[in-house]
């Protein structure tokens, strides 16, 4: 779509003027259609016309100025360029006030025309490409936050349907941030098992005693404080789904006990030597592959190989960028929601760094950013927004926008030096004492500020 030409209806009553123009910027690489009147175009016209539309003011019956109108009440960001003589430009500068996008005073060279049409036309992708990107977002289900439309994120979402209700462990691999829980409740709420509980545990999170009670459960004196009986996260998942996230850091001796939990389909409780079948099925979940014995590290091997009945992988953000502006818009406006703040359109700018940023901490990252963005801390294409800046207002006195450039001037230079004081104080030639003094009167953090 990026590539495609841009669309442009020329339209002018006099044909030698219309046919001369259209073909000038069709040879510089436009899509143009020449048309002799107003009618014409507004049969030609809709809401979501994907072009821009160039218009001479002077016509017989509806002029160019009605023309202008008539589109702007069907869509207020349509472009309209109108052409003009030169008794004519006052009438132009109005349009200008009213939302005409550009105007041409003639005679005009084809390289004006060409390019007030390119400004034009980005505009006109980047309106519409934030209409599609809102509708689609309006259209998510929050039910089934797996958000995407790349091949890969679908061929996931189909594979997710096929073996939810089978009754099989699975075993998630996933960078950070990707989506493991999201994955594994999906198998869950898209499973028979979805009226029962899903019971979701990080094994990195807890040390390994208190892990092992968790998991495992406990009857009351088997240990020191165990006062009464606790049923573990095992046994209480039974009929339903157990999530185990980070399943990479499970202590070695846990291990042991989680294979024979798989094995024999029962739960040995600490305190009881009373096995209690369950109705198990576990979705485990790792940062590494773990079918690698070097990344495997002391993950069991037959502990992998018994879960590794059917293995899911989350493809990473950097691997279905054209998902990014779909997911960033969802969150953007599920932030402004959040808090009371409008959605902020997406810059041409924005969308180039939503595609081509890695994303290394994938959908945590991306819906940080977004909220980021709508409290104002940060823009789309990824600038930080100083906390403490404050721009002088256009009626400042002269102190007051010498000391907004002043705070200015010390920020730029504390990022261009990384937050390094010494070489901030070199590049900006003052003393320390002043450098702090300074830091303190203008609200500035030393480094992030």
């Amino acid at each position: 779509m990026q590539n495609e030409p841009v669309e442009v209806l020329f339209v002018d009553d006099e044909e030698h003027l219309r046919i001369a123009n259209a073909q000038s910027l069709q040879l510089s690489g436009f899509r143009a259609t020449p048309l002799g009147s107003a009618v014409e175009a507004l049969e030609t016209l809709s809401p979501d016309f994907p072009g821009v539309l160039v218009t001479d003011l002077r016509m017989p019956g509806m002029d160019g100025m009605a023309l202008f109108r008539r589109v702007l009440a069907m869509d207020p960001d349509l472009p309209v360029i109108l052409v003009t003589g030169h008794g004519d430009v006052e009438t132009a500068v109005a349009a200008l006030k009213e939302g005409a996008y550009d105007f041409i005073a003639k005679p005009f060279s084809g390289d004006r025309l060409a390019e007030s049409v390119r400004r034009a036309g980005e505009k006109r992708r980047l309106v519409l490409e934030n209409r599609r990107l809102t509708e689609a977002a309006s259209r998510v289900d929050e039910s089934l936050p797996l958000i995407g439309e790349t091949p890969a994120i679908q061929r996931l979402r189909a594979t997710l349907r096929q073996i939810a209700s089978a009754q099989v462990d699975v075993l998630v691999e996933g960078e950070t941030g990707s989506g493991k829980e999201v994955v594994a409740s999906l198998l869950h709420a898209w499973s028979e098992r979805r009226a029962r509980p899903f019971v979701a545990l990080n094994c990195g999170a807890l040390p390994e005693t208190v892990m092992e009670s968790e998991l495992f459960g406990h009857e009351a004196g088997a240990f020191t404080g165990a006062q009464k009986r606790r049923i573990g996260r095992i046994e209480h998942s039974s009929g339903g789904t157990l999530f185990l996230d980070e399943i990479e850091s499970m202590p070695p001796a846990l291990q042991v006990k989680l294979l024979r939990v798989l094995e024999t389909r029962s739960v040995d409780p600490l305190g009881t030597n009373q096995a209690r079948p369950v109705d198990l099925r576990v979705v485990a979940a790792a940062k590494v592959d773990l079918g690698d014995p070097a990344q495997r590290g002391n993950f069991r091997e037959d502990l992998y190989h018994r879960l590794n009945v059917v293995t899911l992988r989350i493809p990473p953000l950097r691997e279905r960028r054209d998902d990014v502006p779909l997911l960033f818009a969802h969150f953007l406006a599920r932030a402004a929601q959040r808090f009371g703040r409008p959605v902020p359109p997406i810059s041409a700018e924005g969308l180039r760094y939503l595609r081509t940023h890695d994303w290394p901490g994938n959908v945590r990252e991306l819906t940080h950013h977004a909220e980021r963005v709508v409290l104002g801390l940060a823009d789309i294409d990824g600038e930080g927004k100083a906390a403490h800046a404050t721009p002088a207002s256009p009626g400042a006195s002269l102190p007051e926008r010498v000391e907004a450039y002043e705070a200015e001037l010390i920020r730029q230079a504390l990022a261009e030096n990384g937050g390094d004081v010494r070489s901030t104080i070199e590049a900006l030639g003052i003393p320390r004492k002043t450098f702090y003094d300074k830091l303190k009167r203008h609200g500035i953090e030393r480094r992030g500020g």
